[in-house]
């Protein structure tokens, strides 16, 4: 399980950092992994407004934003953390909110869905000076709207009112044992899921592919990664294209090694495709190596068959099984 942490205060180690400190610890002392993003020290430039979103489903501006893209479809539980400003989210967080319109368009527009959608959630924590009644309605309202857009079910408020001076969030008689408990309410139902990696040379296509099926379908009860022998720099664009046939979007993966997986993902069942002897081992973990060729410079008639192949292969392991 895959935690993102959206921190929203220009101050490092203010009160809403510590906050978001405590829940993330947490869900990492749980057995998630998590990240952490500072977005106030990230380069991300404000919507522009121009519509290339709406029209071609991609924003055009090349910044931080589109690493952000990348983790947001990782992600399956997505935090995010504010003070408030005049009753609103910071202006660099509101900054990076405007930019999701590139994935309210993809989904709205273009009638796509990324395979994490059915699944994840979001959760706002935040913190305000005053002790005013309508304090953290602005932000939770942009939350709201922010969560649907990346495809999360928005799971609720910790709003801290008179949380002003540093160390404030510390000696508040709760907060930090609240931010605990509600990432243990978050993360440990979804950690008993079976983990699944999927491997082939590149994770350009294939592992891509059976990844994202297994995802879209049976993400309620499997945590799925990918990986390759060889990552490729970046996916496929005919499988990119071969899956948002089928409705399922594959845009903002990034291909990943074999070396960074097995740090951080110890998997129940591995699926190879074609790495061979790269292929890694997993002592005590059951394998399956399915025979199926690389569709990569194949044309998108390949590619087809082979998304087809992969989805009836995916869905006959798991729903058949009932694994």
């Amino acid at each position: 399980m895959f935690v993102l942490g959206l921190q929203g205060s220009p101050r490092k180690k203010g009160n809403t950092a510590a906050l978001l400190s405590a829940f993330l610890e947490e869900a990492e002392k749980l057995g998630a992994q998590t990240r952490q993003l500072d977005v106030a020290r990230m380069h991300i430039n404000p919507c522009q407004e121009c519509g290339t979103c709406d029209r071609k489903g991609f924003c055009p501006l090349e910044d931080d934003m589109q690493e952000v893209y990348s983790l947001l479809w990782k992600a399956d539980l997505v935090v995010m953390a504010t003070p408030i400003f005049f009753y609103g989210p910071t202006a660099q967080l509101k900054a990076l909110i405007d930019r999701s319109q590139a994935l309210w368009a993809r989904k709205y527009t273009h009638k796509l869905s990324d395979p994490g959608r059915k699944w994840r959630k979001g959760f706002l924590l935040a913190v305000g000076a005053t002790k005013g009644k309508n304090l953290f309605e602005g932000t939770e309202m942009a939350a709201k709207y922010f969560f649907d857009a990346v495809g999360a079910y928005f799971q609720g408020t910790l709003g801290y009112r008179m949380i002003e001076h540093v160390g404030d969030i510390e000696n508040h008689s709760t907060a930090l044992v609240d931010a605990r408990k509600k990432a243990g309410e978050l993360v440990g139902p979804v950690l008993n899921r079976k983990r699944v990696l999927f491997v082939c040379r590149e994770n350009a296509c294939r592992s891509q592919m059976t990844s994202g099926f297994a995802r879209y379908y049976f993400g309620d009860r499997l945590d799925v990664a990918s990986a390759g022998s060889a990552p490729a720099a970046e996916v496929n664009a005919d499988m990119v294209k071969a899956m948002s046939e089928k409705g399922i979007d594959m845009a903002y993966r990034k291909p990943t090694s074999l070396d960074a997986i097995q740090g951080s993902f110890h998997p129940d069942l591995m699926v190879s495709m074609g790495c061979e002897d790269a292929c890694p081992l997993f002592p005590g973990v059951k394998a399956e190596e399915w025979d199926i060729p690389d569709p990569a410079g194949k044309g998108i008639a390949f590619m087809r068959k082979i998304r087809d192949e992969l989805e009836k292969r995916v869905n006959a392991l798991f729903a058949d099984t009932g694994e």
